[in-house]
């Protein structure tokens, strides 16, 4: 009933709503642009959860130099966000999570905090009840053994002889992801040197074990059924460690060697730090001081400069933050396509300078992708300021989808053949099976998810809707054919990935909303007929999950139970992204999309931005979620902006 009156209320104030849309749009113009920097760029931060100021409390006692003046910011910020049961969750409104309350409970204790303190007792009693220390993650017991707080043996090992096994065996480290293989390679540097600092007995934690089983034998549990991948990665896992106890290893210097050339070369000049994102820039850290770095060696001052770029110093709201990693590449090409896309002309200056800032920012060496993928030319775009050993194919797509818009200051025939051979080396990203990952092709052997040290739930890079049907959308607006192999691949992959529902998943972000919204998108700007039953399906799952208030909300728990896909509370950038995938279906004038019109304008505040509390974006399904604050702005303005453009062509304004 509530959702009838909405839609027939749209319809009546339908000559309203356009004046409010043209002043949301100009609101929000004013204010994107208020947040360019002097050099044309925009960079949001990337909001996430207590893990990240919790492993920087474990790493400076690790290395036994604390700043203090750190550290009182960092309790700070783990008790602002305590919840009322004393444990810590992952994302904005979740329950209490294993891993990062008794981080959270480590670096208190480290801190001085305790064990019968009234926060730590509510803490102790709430990890009790998830597991305790038994129940964490591999990655989290191993910084937990690196302080003496865990028993090596019963880590899985990670051999660092890995890194000799040539590109073209079944397995080496090129099978799998980015991400993974730059925290790999530190990590088997570690798991050599297994550099413990021990701590005096007031900081141990042998209350997070449950009672009676801090003793008992943590190895990782077997299946029942005799033969199963698991069962043999834990057999091979033994192997490994009755060889690593062995006096003679006659490849292990030859693979230290290796490997620490491979990290030196990926933090060089052209490097924020390995892989650019927190995990392996703290492993890195770890491993440098393993090999023997000393504090004033070059190669350890820039990694560790490189790190404590991460830090956010949020003064207004006396607040103390880590960030994953940055993300101004992709915050220039969604803020350029959303004033683009909202009226400011291509050749505006401030436009102009965006442009030349991304076209700077080009990657132009064969990086770890080539591995793979044997394109002969490097082109492409990475995520942060420099990262490039690892451009990816979805930030290269989003930037062409920008620059397509603006003009630069250079020559327009230079910027035409940037474009084309970028637009060129991410679509020789296509996978055998006709979808686009992330950052490599074809990392997809699912029998590696059964690797004992893999339970982060990202050891691969396979392909996904969102990307894939960003790479429709961007060929379709380069003026690409539909009859060309790659596209036709492509529109099959998201025939087959499309659930029975009408939906998509979403990898990259939350979660079936993002990915119904990109498909149709896509699908759209590809020329395909929108009128075509699966299409029509997706369609209508978007309207069958909008909310009586007439956004569009998704909690990440949807990663854990498929049951709750499409449902939360509505927020600008996931009520946007519907928005968009419902106008690329046609008709401006359905109730679902005057609602949802209607919600962002009335939702929007009143310097020209919006809200948003919870996580949008994907890091590692289930495991790691992102806010990007960004995008609460600048996905708003683009749909609002289409909304327009698509009232305008149907002749309602």
């Amino acid at each position: 009933m509530v959702s009838l009156t909405r839609s027939k209320l749209s319809v009546m104030v339908e000559p309203d709503l356009a004046v409010k849309v043209d002043s949301a749009v100009q609101k929000t113009q004013n204010y994107l642009f208020s947040l360019q920097k002097d050099d044309g760029h925009w960079i949001g931060e990337m909001i996430v959860d207590t893990t990240l100021v919790s492993d920087m409390m474990m790493y400076m006692y690790w290395k036994g130099e604390v700043d203090f003046t750190r550290q009182s910011k960092c309790v700070k910020h783990m008790l602002d966000r305590q919840l009322p049961d004393g444990g810590w969750n992952i994302y904005y409104g979740g329950p209490s999570e294993v891993n990062a309350s008794v981080k959270c409970y480590l670096g208190l204790k480290l801190a001085g905090l305790p064990a019968d303190d009234p926060v730590m007792r509510k803490a102790h009693s709430t990890i009790l009840r998830l597991g305790g220390i038994p129940k964490c993650n591999t990655y989290c017991k191993l910084y937990l053994a690196m302080l003496g707080l865990f028993p090596w043996k019963y880590l899985p090992i990670i051999p660092v002889e890995a890194i000799l096994l040539p590109n073209w065996l079944y397995f080496n480290i090129y099978e799998m992801s980015a991400w993974t293989r730059a925290m790999y390679v530190p990590l088997s540097i570690i798991n050599h040197f297994k550099q413990t600092r021990f701590l005096p007995p007031e900081k141990q934690l042998h209350e997070l074990f449950p009672y009676g089983t801090e003793q008992m034998d943590f190895s990782l549990p077997r299946d029942v059924k005799l033969f199963t991948w698991r069962n043999f990665f834990l057999n091979w896992d033994a192997f490994l460690k009755f060889v690593d106890g062995l006096p003679y290893k006659p490849f292990r210097n030859a693979a230290l060697k290796k490997a620490e050339a491979w990290v030196l070369e990926r933090i060089g000049p052209d490097s924020d730090g390995l892989g650019a994102i927190f995990p392996s820039m703290l492993n890195t850290l770890f491993a440098l001081k393993s090999l023997g770095y000393s504090d004033d060696h070059p190669v350890f001052r820039k990694a560790e400069k490189d790190f404590s770029a991460l830090q956010v110093e949020d003064k207004e709201n006396d607040d103390y933050r880590i960030q994953p990693c940055v993300s101004p590449v992709w915050d220039t090409a969604i803020s350029t396509i959303a004033l683009a896309s909202s009226g400011i002309p291509r050749n505006d200056p401030r436009l102009v300078k965006a442009a030349d800032w991304l076209l700077s920012k080009e990657v132009k060496i064969r990086g770890d992708w080539a591995t793979k993928n044997s394109y002969p030319k490097a082109s492409g775009w990475a995520f942060e300021y420099a990262n490039s050993f690892y451009p990816d194919a979805d930030d290269t797509f989003k930037v062409l989808l920008a620059l397509r818009l603006v003009d630069s200051s250079g020559d327009p025939e230079e910027k035409k053949n940037v474009m084309a051979r970028a637009l060129e080396w991410a679509k020789s990203f296509q996978c055998r099976d006709g979808g686009y990952a992330a950052f490599d092709k074809d990392i997809n052997k699912r029998w590696l998810e059964h690797i004992p040290f893999a339970d982060h739930n990202a050891i691969l890079d396979p392909p996904c809707s969102d990307i894939t049907a960003r790479a429709l959308e961007c060929i379709g607006k380069l003026n690409g054919s539909r009859t060309d192999a790659v596209v036709r691949k492509a529109i099959r992959y998201l025939k087959r990935t499309q659930e029975e529902d009408g939906s998509w998943y979403g990898r990259w972000g939350v979660n079936y909303i993002y990915g119904t919204w990109q498909s149709l998108r896509g699908l759209n700007y590809i020329g395909e007929d929108m009128n075509q039953d699966w299409i029509v399906r997706g369609r209508d799952w978007l309207e069958s999950c909008q909310n009586p208030d007439g956004g569009w909300g998704e909690s990440v728990t949807s990663y854990d139970d498929p049951r709750l896909k499409g449902q939360g509370p509505s927020t600008p950038s996931q009520t946007a992204w519907a928005l968009m995938g419902l106008l690329a279906c046609g008709d401006p004038m359905r109730p679902s999309i005057q609602n949802s019109v209607l919600y962002l304008t009335t939702t929007q505040q009143h310097d020209g931005s919006w809200r948003e509390d919870y996580n949008t974006g994907t890091g590692f399904p289930k495991v790691f979620y992102l806010k990007y604050d960004l995008y609460r702005i600048n996905f708003p303005l683009i749909a609002l902006s289409e909304y327009r453009v698509a009232m305008e062509k149907r002749g309602s304004v």
